[in-house]
């Protein structure tokens, strides 16, 4: 059963993870992590833990973790906006079908001005996507 664990494991934390080795070959036939790097997703900074030399096969496992994280990350993120589409349109069938007016009186400030400046980003963002876009054709 121990003998199925990973070489490695990594404690995700905000910015990337902690890496741990994954020992469960001692005498004692227990689970031992030893820490021995810690990596930052955002800037791609990998660093030793300690006093730890990294081999070149811990540098190659962490940057492939890395790179599927990183991958994960954008999925998270792409999912998260299309569920914050299905919540605007829930959010639209609510104010016309149930919301109350005191209700409304609560919310409508606060979501026309989230609209209204997403609506700008979003014209802003596509209006320069279609100029680059005409200036490679």
């Amino acid at each position: 059963m121990a003998g199925d664990l990973p070489e490695y494991y990594f404690r995700i934390r905000e910015n990337g993870a902690l890496v741990f080795r994954v020992d469960t070959e001692n005498r004692q036939r227990r689970i031992e992590m030893d820490q021995i790097a810690v990596i930052n997703i955002r800037n791609g900074e990998i660093k030793p833990h300690g006093d730890r030399t990294l081999s070149d096969a811990d540098i190659e496992v962490i940057r492939r973790w890395m790179a599927e994280r990183q991958t994960v990350l954008a999925e998270r993120d792409v999912d998260d906006i299309l569920r914050a589409v299905d919540h605007l349109n829930l959010t639209t069938q609510w104010a016309q079908t149930r919301a109350t007016d005191d209700q409304l009186d609560l919310v409508t400030d606060s979501l026309l001005l989230a609209m209204h400046d997403l609506r700008g980003v979003l014209v802003r963002r596509k209006a320069d996507r279609l100029m680059d876009q005409e200036t490679k054709d």
